[in-house]
């Protein structure tokens, strides 16, 4: 018997139904492309997104009644990024661990923070973006022996100063810093809340604060009564926005100055500046 000889596979003619299947329609390709231009925008927001450090510090950022984050430095910096098609992602830190994570780059941007030139060598800075005086607070029992017009003076006076930790409150502060005696009398924690208490339990004479949040916290913590604050200015410089030189370059920090000024132009500022009860004390700063 013989062998069949095995050659290739015969090829077998293409269906009439495969023949008829039409090439992908316009309305398919234009489908396709939509879905393609939706993932580069999702991957553009994903590259673009800014952490952004909030501390329960009203009337700039605050947690609201409903759960959400929200006040005005918040609702700022949200309201540029968003129409530079950034993201936010807020993260809740005190300010002296804020400004090690700006340094190390494990946070983008810092709202408040004065551009002093140790902090430049890490940080780029906005431009001002509103201001708002650092006041001196002391208990109202002490107002009749409170005489002094500077902070030198008021240290040589005896006053017992306490701080935040990382805190620069204006040029003479800074300069009183500097000044050995001073350092080592100085009671520094973390969060201002505690020099509140710390201020009408006596243990300390003097506490800096913005005068805003001050009304807030005082009210809230039932020491308004007690604690007043004084005419002695530490400061009126206007705030800024701080970036990490780590993860963001000056290109940004310029889009973003730009993008203030459009919302100065248009109104949505002044807007978001009334909502949140900042009237004459703390003004905007003055456009470039």
């Amino acid at each position: 018997m013989g062998t069949r000889a095995h050659g290739p596979w015969p090829q077998r003619e293409p269906s009439a139904t495969l023949r008829a299947m039409p090439v992908p329609s316009l309305v398919l390709r234009r489908l396709l492309l939509g879905l393609a231009l939706l993932a580069l925008g999702a991957a553009a927001a994903q590259a673009c997104t800014k952490r952004l450090r909030w501390n329960d510090d009203p009337p700039y950022s605050m947690r609201l009644p409903d759960g959400r984050i929200g006040g005005w430095s918040v609702e700022l910096a949200q309201a540029v990024l968003q129409r530079m098609g950034c993201q936010v992602v807020l993260e809740e830190m005190p300010f002296a661990r804020a400004l090690a994570e700006l340094r190390s780059g494990h946070l983008d941007m810092l709202d408040g923070a004065f551009p002093l030139p140790e902090r430049q060598a890490y940080a780029h800075f906005s431009a001002p973006v509103l201001r708002s005086r650092n006041l001196v607070f002391i208990r109202r029992s002490d107002l009749p022996r409170f005489h002094a017009q500077s902070l030198a003076e008021l240290f040589e006076s005896g006053w017992q100063f306490g701080a935040q930790v990382g805190v620069v409150y204006g040029p003479a502060y800074a300069a009183l810093q500097q000044d050995a005696r001073f350092r080592a009398k100085l009671q520094s924690v973390p969060r201002r809340s505690s020099l509140w208490q710390m201020l009408a339990l006596g243990r300390v004479d003097v506490v800096m604060a913005d005068e805003l949040s001050a009304v807030h916290e005082l009210a809230a913590a039932r020491l308004s009564a007690d604690i007043v604050p004084t005419a002695l200015v530490v400061s009126d410089e206007p705030a800024t926005m701080a970036f990490s030189r780590a993860t963001t370059d000056a290109s940004f920090v310029q889009r973003y100055d730009a993008v203030l000024r459009e919302m100065q132009a248009d109104g949505s500022y002044e807007r978001l500046r009334q909502r949140h009860g900042l009237g004459a004390t703390a003004q905007p700063p003055s456009r470039p």
